[in-house]
């Protein structure tokens, strides 16, 4: 938006962004990914910035500290930042500002600390630089950092690697950097996208405190919708390059001024959501930057557009007291969205028992690891003792923290991994110990769906080819006319036209990828499908989409679906049933209803309570129970209950024995002694 920034409550905000554009140099020639950006963040002020993938958020950030590659330009506009200008300083003043008076936690913290550097010389690292602190000064101050950000016993872990942390742990010392030199603004993109909800819920919490007690200003760059509910003042919508809609969070989830915000908001499940329905869909996808249409770039996919929205649209002043750049911001607000599609029913609880598919009994998984070639092995109890079954039409919900096991258990119930105890039954045959020969037709019937479809799908063939591959493999088809024809129907059934057989990974955008792997699964019409974080890394958009397919996949061909994921609002919109992990055993297995409503075991109870809800209002009259600590270490698990170290509830006979899984109430088992 060119123009004069918007400021909402100080006349001299901290950082003030004024028409900022910035394009990149492409083979196609130039690349306008940011238009016109307007934004203004006050002192001790939490400003959200949302958005799909590809909409300028993180451009606009890492611009703010001069980080931007060598392929992008600022075309206009200015940065000012306590009255200078930051897109002309340059150098050592650039440098000097950079990590003392704007700091920034990336979402990735093992690709932004340095493998080689201990935690302790990287958290020293800018105290040196910009504070001048000797060695032994700065030493003390890391060990007072490591402290704040909740990591325990700092002065041992000072001479630890990253790879020694957790992610969460890394998350902490990421903080602990950004925080080392007390900063102004601090900018957050996608902090805790790749971690679990207690340990994002714990960073959040940190992060929230600590701005708030040191006075610093905080961007938060998100796709999740509830931590923006939970934790933001004011909230800028991105869409296309562009700001859309800006205001005070409560007006603007109460009240959205533009469509897209409004579907955004729709697209989010909730743990309050009627689980009769399919989630809301935003239609379309982002336009392409190179060929845009002129006026409102939502307009394609807006079901409110008229000729007016041709015309470019500025961010102006709505009724409700936020800026809106859709000319019809005012119908908008008085155009309610119905927050779900009827639609028959996506998981119905209590239906007749299915025939079971898929069954793992007294499944144990053991790894040893040596720490060093003269070391004595260590095991690793990855999967203890484990009983569960999915049925046919039914999809098992399978829940926990990183490191629990619910990956290693799916490798085993796909036999991709050898049990060391137990049996995995499919379709009522012991396939635990089967050759690969003799799992040949077994195999076909058990397929996955990975979490990161770049990553599953070849680069260096088209999706055509890639859906071929497994017909010609297992000799589902015979002439290369049944091939193209089957093709052309598994795109048909994911929601694909023929053009996409050509196109490569590439070509394709993050939720096309995962409905090509969600084809590729289905080509060979299994009976039994683990879909391992499926939807965690899709924006929340594209997310409503994936698991609206999954659901009608599912209902259409009777399929079992075994679904890992860390959103508990997503595995309750599609489970039948749910299990909880916890480091290696299942502590709860519940019918998702009575999970839901009545968790019995404390750490279900904690989980739950975790799971912001993208309601701000709803979010302030909430208490927050926070998990405390992390997972235990594998190597030396807590005698008896695994989860008494973190458990609010723990007594001295939780210390004694491993609780056995008990059926409190009918469909409800638990292993909780206090349950």
């Amino acid at each position: 938006m060119p123009g004069q920034p918007i400021t909402s409550q100080e006349a001299a905000p901290l950082l003030e962004v004024s028409g900022l554009t910035i394009e990149f140099e492409t083979p196609r020639g130039p690349l306008r990914v940011v238009s016109g950006i307007s934004l203004a963040v006050q002192r001790s002020e939490v400003v959200a910035v949302v958005g799909e993938s590809g909409s300028g958020k993180s451009v606009t950030a890492l611009s703010m500290l001069g980080l931007l590659p060598r392929n992008a330009r600022v075309v206009e506009g200015n940065i000012h930042f306590e009255g200078r200008d930051l897109l002309h300083l340059e150098g050592e003043h650039l440098r000097n500002l950079r990590g003392k008076r704007i700091a920034m936690v990336f979402q990735d913290p093992m690709s932004a600390l340095n493998p080689v550097l201990t935690v302790g010389f990287q958290i020293m690292e800018p105290l040196r630089i910009h504070l001048g602190m000797d060695t032994s000064t700065a030493r003390a101050r890391a060990v007072e950092l490591l402290g704040m950000v909740g990591i325990t016993e700092p002065h041992s872990r000072l001479d630890q690697y990253p790879h020694e942390f957790s992610g969460g742990m890394r998350q902490r010392v990421m903080i602990a950097i950004a925080l080392a030199c007390e900063p102004r603004l601090l900018i957050a993109d996608e902090p805790t996208t790749a971690l679990d909800v207690t340990i994002q819920a714990q960073i959040l919490e940190l992060v929230k405190d600590l701005t708030r007690r040191l006075g610093i200003s905080l961007i938060l760059i998100t796709h999740n919708l509830g931590i923006v509910a939970r934790y933001a003042d004011r909230v800028v919508v991105m869409y296309a390059g562009q700001v859309v809609e800006q205001g005070r969070a409560e007006v603007v989830f109460a009240r959205p001024q533009h469509m897209y915000t409004q579907g955004l908001l729709r697209c989010v499940p909730s743990l309050s959501a009627p689980l009769d329905r399919a989630l809301v869909e935003i239609a379309g996808s982002p336009p392409n930057l190179h060929d845009l249409a002129p006026g409102c770039r939502f307009a394609p996919r807006c079901s409110l557009r008229t000729k007016a929205c041709t015309q470019a649209g500025a961010l102006r002043v709505t009724a409700a007291g936020s800026f809106s750049a859709c000319v019809h911001a005012d119908a908008v607000a008085a155009h309610p969205v119905p927050a779900h599609v009827a639609q028959a029913s996506l998981a119905p609880a209590g239906a007749a028992p299915e025939p079971v598919v898929i069954e793992a009994v007294g499944l144990s998984r053991h790894f040893s690891f040596k720490p060093s070639p003269l070391a004595h092995a260590r095991k690793i109890s990855a999967v203890e003792q484990l009983n569960l079954q999915v049925r046919r039409g039914e999809t098992l919900g399978l829940v926990g923290e990183s490191g629990c096991g619910k990956s290693t258990l799916a490798r085993l119930v796909l036999r991709l991994d050898e049990p060391n105890a137990g049996q995995v039954l499919f379709e009522g045959r012991d396939i635990s110990h089967l050759s690969q020969r003799a799992l040949q037709s077994t195999r076909r019937k058990m397929q996955v769906v990975f979490q990161d479809p770049s990553a599953s799908l070849n680069p260096r063939k088209t999706m055509g080819a890639i859906l071929a591959e497994p017909l010609r493999v297992h000799r589902l088809t015979h002439t290369r006319a049944e091939t193209e024809a089957r093709v052309d129907e598994l795109l048909a059934m994911v929601g694909l036209g023929h053009a996409h057989k050509d196109r490569y990974s590439h070509q394709l955008s993050g939720g096309q990828r995962q409905r090509i792997g969600i084809a590729r699964a289905l080509a060979v019409n299994p009976s039994f499908v683990v879909c391992d974080e499926a939807v965690s890394a899709l924006d929340v958009s594209v997310q409503a989409q994936v698991v609206n397919l999954l659901a009608d996949l599912q209902k259409r061909y009777a399929l079992a679906y075994l679904f890992i994921a860390h959103d508990l609002a997503v595995v309750r919109h599609l489970s039948n049933r749910v299990a909880v992990m916890y480091l290696g055993r299942v502590v709860e297995l519940a019918n998702r209803d009575d999970l839901y409503e009545r968790p019995l075991h404390p750490y279900t109870q904690l989980l739950l309570e975790a799971v912001p809800v993208p309601d701000p209002v709803e979010e302030r009259q909430r208490s927050h129970r926070l998990i405390q600590g992390e997972l235990p270490s594998p190597f030396a698990p807590p005698s008896g209950c695994a989860f008494r170290t973190r458990c609010p509830k723990a007594a001295a006979e939780c210390a004694q024995a491993v609780p056995a899984l008990r059926e409190l109430r009918p469909g409800q088992w638990v292993a909780c002694v206090r349950a």
